[in-house]
């Protein structure tokens, strides 16, 4: 598994808007999952101060499902 480091750049920015950010997406269980990785984080409160650092498990990228487009102008 890949991991990275992001860094809270403002005192103004909540966890799961600092994911979204990243990510583009929501990722479901990501916020746990980053709270269960870094110690201490929830203590620091609804939005931990600027500079603070996180280890985020990067998630996979989305697949498509295979399935035939259907567009109503064929």
């Amino acid at each position: 598994m890949t991991t990275e480091t992001l860094t809270f750049l403002n005192d103004e920015t909540p966890l799961d808007l600092l994911l979204w950010r990243r990510y583009l997406r929501e990722v479901p269980g990501l916020v746990e999952q980053v709270l269960a990785g870094n110690p201490g984080l929830a203590a620091l409160g609804l939005m931990p101060p600027r500079g603070t650092k996180i280890v985020v498990t990067v998630p996979a990228p989305v697949t498509r499902s295979g399935k035939p487009t259907i567009s109503l102008y064929d």
